[in-house]
Parts: C-alpha cells; structure tokens; sequence
C-alpha cells in the first residue's frame, strides 16, 4: 500500500479463549490492512473463564508473527477505543447466519456512533466456521478434546484451568 498514513483496522472481541477461527481472521485481515489492532474486551457482559490481562497475553502471543498486529485491551465502548487508535475499519467474523442479525444491529449501532468508521465482516475458513469461545470453553470443561479448535499453548492453559477449578482453586 502507498498511502501516507497506515490505514488502521481494528479486530475487538473478548477472545475467551483465542481460537484457530480468530486466529484465521487475524492472518487474513493482517493482509487487507497497512495496521490492524487486536483489541481485548475486558468483557464485562459476560463472565470469562481468563482474565483480561490473560487473553491479552494470549493474543499477543498469537499475533507476534504479524508485525503489523498489536493486542491492545480495552475497557468502556469501542467507538472511544477505535477513534482512539485512529482506525478507520471495525473487522468482525461472522461464522453463521445466527451471527448475521446481532453483528448487523451491532454494526448499525456503531455506524451511529462512528460515521467515519466502517464495519468489515469475514467469514472464517470452511474448517472454522463452527468454531466459537463458547463451545471451546464448555467442550474443555466437560473434559473434551479441544486441541483441533485451539493453538497449543491455548490448549495447555484451558487444561491448566480447567484442572485448577476442578480442584477448587
């Protein structure tokens, strides 16, 4: 790209865990933008199984062969983050069509609050498609396999934690 300033996409979610899906969207979207930032939400609809600073130690990990990727976190509204950091672009997957109606309320809603901003879905790859936070963390709770869903190093911490909560720590 030749432009004069690095056109600045963001990639927000609350990553509990980083999947191999959010990992395809962050590879991929690293190539559309000159700057793409992985932001971290510190999730405070919804009760995570890692913290915030964990999730952002994860994303960093998985995002440091991307020299144009930075994992941020983040607290309060995306609009004040994402004028911020001077993005241009929301990123956000959509893995199905129950996805569709909620990411497009969601992309309304911030068009009202960034005009200048605008909102780019990605599907994942085929493979990923089903792939979501949710399952994984209920899958590895329920003492299942997740390892063809996550990196290994996501792996090793769901079965750490999932370990320590099962000896009550």
């Amino acid at each position: 790209m030749t432009s004069a300033t690095k056109l600045t996409a963001v990639y927000p979610g609350t990553f509990d865990p980083m999947t191999l899906g959010h990992e395809d969207l962050m590879r991929r979207a690293s190539r559309l933008f000159e700057r793409l930032i992985v932001a971290i939400a510190a999730g405070h609809h919804k009760r995570t199984m890692f913290t915030i600073d964990e999730r952002l130690e994860i994303g960093q990990e998985l995002a440091a062969k991307y020299p144009n990727v930075e994992v941020i976190a983040f607290r309060g509204l995306l609009r004040d983050f994402v004028v911020g950091h001077g993005g241009k672009v929301v990123v956000r997957g959509l893995r199905a069509v129950s996805d569709f109606e909620y990411e497009f309320q969601m992309a309304g809603m911030n068009r009202q609050l960034m005009p200048e901003v605008e909102t780019l879905f990605l599907t994942p790859s085929d493979q990923y498609q089903f792939v979501s936070g949710t399952f994984v963390r209920e899958i590895a709770t329920l003492g299942g396999d997740v390892s063809k869903f996550v990196s290994p190093s996501v792996n090793q911490r769901l079965q750490r934690r999932v370990k320590a909560k099962a000896a009550g720590n």
